[in-house]
């Protein structure tokens, strides 16, 4: 399953309040993303 953050108050946001309408159950915003679990990173040349 997965959980979605809100990036204006950092919150963790249920895949079930985001079944008709993508936004935050807890200040209203429409940005959400997926934290990653394992941070990637790439050597410089």
């Amino acid at each position: 399953m997965a959980e979605y953050k809100c990036f204006s108050c950092a919150k963790i946001v249920g895949q079930d309040y985001l079944r008709k309408k993508i936004r935050c159950p807890y200040c209203g915003s429409k940005i959400l993303f997926k934290p990653r679990s394992v941070a990637t990173t790439v050597p410089a040349r």
